[in-house]
């Protein structure tokens, strides 16, 4: 149990860390961060369950005002904002990844990598893009469009996190609880 806390709060802190990486903020108002790697790396790593609960910890600090979000945003108010699906869909994408992570018998960097991919991008994606339709007030066609200008970079990240759970296994492998 005590294992279990540490990892997550570890997790939590992670995230948090990675929005200390200059943000890049679109036009739409929703900033390029590091912080979704993050978000896939509490999924590859943690597995399904710890992984979601990383990041709702996470999720509840920002709500609480503590400014964890790239460029030192935090409080309620940035749920109000045009990034609001992103951040709804961080845990359940972390549980998607998580949860693919946990089923398939591929080696931890390829699976770790298709689990990013369809967990830490198209879950969280269709999260984001109905955010952003409904604060910005257009279609899901025109969200969709905007949200394409994060995917080169999303594509890395989970190329990133595929590789960052491969050394972990290979370096310790009860480190990687999603396969324990």
């Amino acid at each position: 149990m005590e294992r279990n806390l540490t990892h997550i709060a570890l997790f939590a802190a992670l995230i948090a860390v990675l929005g200390l990486v200059p943000q890049i903020t679109l036009a739409a108002g929703v900033p390029i961060t590091a912080q979704s790697l993050g978000i896939m790396l509490c999924g590859t790593v943690l597995g399904a369950r710890r992984g979601a609960l990383a990041v709702l910890l996470f999720l509840a600090l920002v709500a609480a005002g503590l400014p964890l979000l790239s460029g030192g945003r935090g409080g309620l108010g940035v749920f109000a904002g045009p990034s609001v699906g992103f951040l709804v869909g961080f845990p359940i994408a972390a549980f998607a990844a998580g949860w693919i992570m946990e089923r398939t018998t591929l080696s931890p960097g390829l699976a770790a990598t298709a689990a990013s991919v369809i967990g830490g991008i198209g879950v969280l994606y269709v999260f984001g893009i109905s955010g952003l339709a409904l604060m910005l007030d257009k279609t899901l066609a025109e969200a969709a469009f905007i949200a394409m200008a994060f995917l080169p970079g999303d594509i890395l990240k989970a190329v990133l996190a595929g590789i960052i759970t491969q050394s972990l296994a290979r370096m310790r492998p009860a480190s990687l609880l999603s396969r324990a």
